[in-house]
């Protein structure tokens, strides 16, 4: 009924206002005072229509708020472990030689190719324009400084002047640059650092188990947001998302033809077979919202496809910090959908930075369900877009992470069957 209300008073409002706008050759007459006092008062309406509303709804905003603290509070620990320990573990790339060459080549430019794919189709459709929404009150300008973006600027600011200072800020970036170090350092030193990497890794493990935890919170954070969105734009912003999930899907589609064409190349029509010998997995996959969940299935069929199980062991685990292609362009889409829906332009440049911050703070993430979420409120902060603007993917984040995680699956036996053919390892 609010909604009604505010929604008919701020249609006032613009209808006083473009007669106010009139040309009239006397400002002083009474039906112009009228006007003027008409417009006065329903301003005063409005804001009290809205401060009514918005504090009705201020309980489902705090349950959206809390889950969001949560998430925020993982960001950093998750990154660091998560990152580190897998670029430790990679430093048998020198011992795997070629192999692991080619893997990450194929990694490296299926994840670009997913996040161009989904900057592309963000910037195509703009789905995020039909939501209209006002900057948080923190938060009035859009707090994109040009001159922040600068080449010289960005490249100062992805450098940490202390580590902690960047665990404190959520400085994800700097966090990245950090764990790269830390990383090449502990593969470097080999058994000497493995206590410190075994170390990290059970912490990584622990921070996935407490990442559990609070995804075990979504539903009531789901039904807050949902409440509030509703709320505050009405029913028919349910059009505006069931919009943006089809555009969504219609871009995994368009990803899944694009890593059948790319594995063909060298698999050929045995890219068919693969496919019907991995359906188990990807259904596995899009019912729990966990690429994870599909792990063991999918390494199993790999292998009863024909690929060498040595390769499959190291490509397949490989894949799931590494290559996580629906993820990866839900990522760039979602980011940019939120960044529209509170008006704040993004330059090319700008969403190229944005794209590269993606690339890194991804890799390590495991495919636990709505991980991604914590790497955009991440890239989020980055970018001085609203953080709070996460909230509007989470009623509907469930029905994207099905379609992402089944699309992580793909990429990953694709990758792994190449890889094989590579090698000359993939038996008939």
């Amino acid at each position: 009924m609010n909604f009604k209300l505010v929604k008919a008073t701020d249609g006032a409002i613009s209808k006083l206002e473009d007669q106010l706008r009139a040309p009239r050759k006397d400002t002083l007459t009474p039906a112009y005072e009228n006007l003027k006092e008409q417009k006065t008062f329903a301003e005063d309406k409005l804001t009290e229509l809205t401060k009514a509303r918005d504090k009705k709804l201020e309980w489902f905003a705090l349950i959206a708020d809390i889950f969001l603290r949560l998430i925020k509070m993982i960001v950093a620990p998750l990154v660091f472990t998560t990152l580190v320990v897998g670029i430790a573990r990679l430093g048998d790339i020198k011992t795997v030689g070629r192999i692991g060459g080619k893997t990450m080549l194929w990694f490296i430019s299926a994840s670009l190719m997913s996040l161009v794919l989904g900057m592309i189709l963000v910037n195509i459709f703009k789905p995020g324009e039909a939501m209209h929404l006002a900057l948080p009150l923190d938060n009035q300008s859009t707090g994109i400084d040009k001159a922040a973006l600068s080449v010289k600027d960005f490249v100062a600011h992805v450098f940490p002047k202390s580590f902690i200072e960047s665990m404190a800020n959520n400085e994800i970036l700097q966090i990245v640059v950090f764990s790269i170090f830390f990383g090449i350092a502990a593969a470097a030193l080999g058994q000497k650092s493995e206590r410190v990497v075994k170390a990290l890794d059970d912490m990584s493990h622990i921070i996935l188990k407490i990442t559990g935890y609070i995804m075990n919170f979504a539903p009531y954070a789901v039904f807050g947001a949902m409440a509030v969105v509703i709320g505050k734009q009405g029913i028919g912003i349910l059009t505006t998302y069931a919009i943006f999930i089809s555009e969504f899907y219609f871009g995994l589609l368009l990803l899944w033809g694009i890593l059948i064409l790319a594995g063909s190349a060298f698999i050929k029509r045995r890219i068919f077979v693969l496919l019907k010998r991995i359906k188990d997995p990807i259904l596995l996959a899009f019912s729990t919202s966990s690429s994870e969940a599909a792990f063991p299935k999918t390494m199993l069929e790999l292998e009863r496809f024909g690929c060498n199980p040595k390769i499959t062991s190291f490509v397949l685990p490989l894949g799931y910090s590494f290559n996580l292609d629906g993820s990866m362009m839900y990522m760039t889409f979602a980011s940019i959908f939120i960044a529209q829906s509170y008006g704040i332009h993004l330059s090319i440049e700008t969403q190229i930075s944005m794209l590269l911050v993606l690339m890194l703070t991804s890799k390590g993430i495991a495919g636990v369900p709505r991980a991604s979420l914590v790497v955009i409120a991440g890239t989020l902060a980055s970018f001085h877009i609203p953080e709070v603007g996460i909230a509007l993917l989470l009623g509907i984040d469930p029905i994207l992470d099905m379609g992402r995680s089944a699309t992580n699956v793909v990429g990953n036996s694709i990758a792994t069957a190449v890889v094989s053919k590579m090698e000359g390892q993939l038996s008939d």
